[in-house]
């Protein structure tokens, strides 16, 4: 069954199934139907996230084991709810003493049939795996190696002996293994298997092949036809090799349940057509909802106030795309070395097999590898070599691109290497192995400079707007017309009405709560940054650089209702988190203590100070502007709630949440002390999917509401399959500044009367046609709105 809304619990040993189970009963009288599970399998002992599985076909014990798992789902089904889980095809954890496949492949080699489960280049490593797990130069950590038995000691790590080499000299020892223990840093340039992302620790597992599918998917498609699990979620379909095809796989070993997959989308792009599941898990609808609560004009002008106050370069920070543009250059220079060195490895083989592609110099292959990577506008192409590419493939690799990669090449002849590589990342080049490892790995390997560079680098270097660097946004274009909102939901209403919604997540890099409070700044430029000055000169000790004074303010900002005795123990980790990502001035490989404790000793004295006259001034800023902030927080909760699709909750989202990047959005579930103003909107507006699924379902259409008057572009609504309406305000404080509702109103739908769910009076009601704006928000800035029967 498709859910009417879902509620994300991050299970982890400080929060087992016993735990969870204790939070049913509350969870059921919110209005959710089913609990969205964190992954469950076993993972690395102490994992607080479990997407580091080491056995698929176990139940974590230190959540409570599969006996605690059946005992929360049975609980559950006794209060009306199901559970969907999260699972992780694409890895699992590189820790051999827990990942007993991985054990057995470094003890018997690549000949043994675990071999198959891993993404490993062999051939690179001269026939071994490279164990990027000295804390330094082999040479100097020998005297920390022991031999155990028939296993290699190093600290707390734990490797097999291949059979007949355990009373062998120590360096004879290590030459005889199928691995080689090296330096932590070779990981950047010599790893030869496939990570997720840039992490060492987590391996890539080849589902491709449909043995390994089927051992690692075993469990969970039992607890599937048991009735203990009703649907998933799928991390990171981009890392697989054949996402479509899982996909269908998957599909037909589930019977069809529903399933959604954390697919992040770019700009327009779609989900794939093909794509056998309900949708993505919401992060295209994320963007649209935050870029609806915009200003356009005042985010254009805050660029403007953010340049002046930080002199930011335009390719460090100052401009969006020549930010992106940079960060790609590093990320797939330095960070992704390894898996560019495959893909040309890969692409010389497949050149020196063609007498008609041969004598394209490795050096010039690479250069065509990284060039065309960087111009990939998306996170990847979907394409099967050997079979001709989609046009949404082709546009991933367009003749621009392919111009401007050639122009980094002196010699033109030489800049042929750029259109050899096209089409083998397009699967024109023949459906041979090699091409298609190549063409695979050109798309992983794209997908995960995209997040890198995007996500992880970008986003923590262009802050003008932090509400904007969020994971499915578009920093250089954060606001999103009425207009584009309404086509958005139409369309996922037609093709995707079972998609999931989403506000917050374990991966937002802000709760929405803290998103909200940020995106009003759009609507007073001017007032933030006389703010931003009047601190940075009443602050005893400067910021390091004032970039990262600008991203403190506004976290600081964004997170003022924080207990003043939390704000800075919760702010300093992580604006240290960011400047690491942004890697302007260090990072978590090449570390500057110095600017380090310089960031420190600022948040200290100004941002994360508990009192004194920055904390004053911001309180009474955010004082200032919390009617607005208000008006954001429920149009945004409403719109989720009521728009098409399944809306997930995040833990504690139901009320005010304000919370930072992780590991600070990821604490234990705790019930809301009280229920306030959003908890009470959440809990209406999810009931009211409850009882009436052909509304809010896959036959519940879509239509926008048109209001008139002076303050029209302020007021957004929606009709669903004409029996309930939402409508919200937008931009309240622009609103205000120009003179409120007016004469301002709504057409409602004629027929009938229509009750506000919403409403501290009984009884109001509106009766359909024009409605004035004003009296419709006379009690909240939201109002949802049901058709009276009988």
């Amino acid at each position: 069954m498709t859910p009417s809304a879902t509620y994300r619990l991050q299970l982890q040993p400080d929060f087992p199934f016993s735990a969870a189970e204790k939070a049913v009963p509350y969870l059921a009288a919110l209005g959710v139907s089913h609990l969205h599970l964190s992954p469950v399998l076993e993972a690395v002992p102490g994992s607080t996230h479990g997407y580091d599985v080491v056995d698929h076909g176990r139940v974590r014990a230190e959540l409570g084991g599969e006996e605690g798992l059946r005992s929360l789902a049975s609980a559950a089904r006794e209060h009306g709810l199901g559970l969907i889980l999260d699972i992780v095809p694409n890895h699992m954890a590189a820790s051999p003493r827990h990942n007993r496949r991985l054990w057995e492949v470094l003890r018997e080699g690549p000949g043994t049939p675990s071999a198959r489960w891993f993404d490993i280049d062999w051939a690179a490593g001269g026939g071994k795996v490279l164990l990027p797990v000295l804390g330094g130069p082999l040479g100097e950590e020998l005297e920390h190696l022991t031999v155990d038995g028939e296993v290699l000691r190093y600290h707390d790590h734990a490797f097999p002996l291949r059979a007949g080499t355990a009373g062998l000299p120590l360096p004879e020892l290590l030459d005889g293994q199928h691995y080689r223990l090296g330096w932590w840093r070779l990981a950047r340039t010599e790893l030869n298997y496939r990570r997720f992302f840039t992490v060492p620790e987590l391996i890539g597992v080849r589902v491709e092949h449909p043995e390994v599918f089927e051992d690692t998917h075993a469990k969970v498609l039992e607890l599937l036809r048991d009735g203990v699990l009703d649907g998933l979620r799928i991390d990171h379909p981009d890392g697989l090799a054949a996402p479509a095809a899982y996909l269908e796989r998957l599909h037909d070993a589930t019977g069809g349940r529903w399933t959604v997959v954390e697919k992040i989308l770019t700009g327009d792009e779609r989900l794939p057509s093909e794509w056998a599941v309900a949708g993505t898990t919401g992060y295209d609808a994320l963007h649209r909802i935050d870029g609806l609560f915009t200003d356009p004009v005042g985010a254009a002008e805050l660029l403007g106030f953010y340049r002046d106050f930080s002199g930011a370069p335009a390719d460090r920070g100052g401009d969006w795309t020549a930010t992106v543009r940079r960060a790609a250059y590093r990320v797939v220079i330095h960070e992704l070395a390894a898996e560019t060195a495959w893909l040309t490895r890969l692409a010389t083989a497949v050149c020196d097999r063609d007498p008609a592609l041969r004598d394209h110099a490795p050096w010039a292959l690479r250069t065509a590898i990284r060039e065309l990577l960087v111009r990939v506008p998306v996170y990847r192409p979907y394409v099967t070599a050997g079979e001709p590419p989609s046009r949404t493939a082709e546009e991933t690799l367009t003749d621009e691109a392919v111009r401007d990669a050639k122009a980094v090449f002196a010699v033109p002849e030489e800049a042929a290497a750029v259109d050899v590589v096209r089409e083998l990342a397009l699967g024109r080049l023949g459906g041979g192995a090699e091409q298609a490892a190549f063409c695979a790995r050109f798309a992983q390997t794209a997908s995960a400079l995209h997040a890198k560079s995007v996500e992880d680098t970008a986003f923590y270097r262009y802050v003008p707007l932090l509400s904007a660097t969020e994971v499915g946004g578009d920093p250089g274009r954060p606001a999103v017309s009425p207009e584009e909102f309404h086509a958005f939901a139409a369309r996922t209403a037609r093709d995707r009405p079972a998609s999931g919604t989403v506000l917050t997540t374990h991966d937002t890099k802000r709760s929405a709560d803290v998103r909200a409070r940020i995106a009003v700044l759009s609507q007073c430029p001017e007032r933030w940054a006389a703010l931003v000055a009047e601190m940075t000169a009443a602050t005893p000790v400067a910021a390091p650089d004032r970039q990262l004074a600008w991203a403190a303010w506004q976290s600081a900002y964004g997170c003022a209702e924080l207990p003043a005795e939390e704000l800075g123990g919760r702010l300093e980790p992580a604006l240290l988190k960011a400047v690491r990502e942004a890697g302007l001035s260090t990072s978590w490989t090449e570390s500057d203590p110095a600017y380090e404790r310089a960031v420190a000793d600022f948040v200290a004295a100004g941002p994360g100070r508990a009192s004194g006259p920055a904390r004053t001034r911001i309180t009474e800023f955010a004082d200032a502007l919390a009617p607005h902030v208000r008006a954001h927080v429920l149009g945004a909760a409403l719109v989720q709630l009521t728009m098409p699709g399944v809306p997930d909750l995040y833990q504690g989202t139901e009320s005010e949440y304000l919370a930072l990047v992780d590991p600070d959005n990821r604490r234990p579930f705790r019930r809301p002390d009280a229920p306030d103003e959003k908890q009470e909107l959440t809990s209406a507006a999810l009931w009211l999917r409850r009882e009436m699924p052909d509304v809010f379902g896959a036959s519940g259409t879509y239509e926008p509401l048109t209001a008139s008057g002076p303050a029209a572009s302020h007021l957004v609504a929606f009709c669903r399959a004409g029996e309930v309406v939402t409508a919200v305000t937008r931009l309240s404080l622009r609103l205000a500044e120009g003179g409120g509702w007016g004469d301002t109103v709504l057409e409602l739908p004629d027929g009938g009367v229509w009750q506000d769910l919403l409403s501290v009076s009984p009884g109001r009601e509106f009766a359909g046609g024009a409605v004035r704006a004003g009296e419709l928000f006379a009690e909240r800035p939201a109002v949802l709105l049901r058709r009276a029967r009988g």
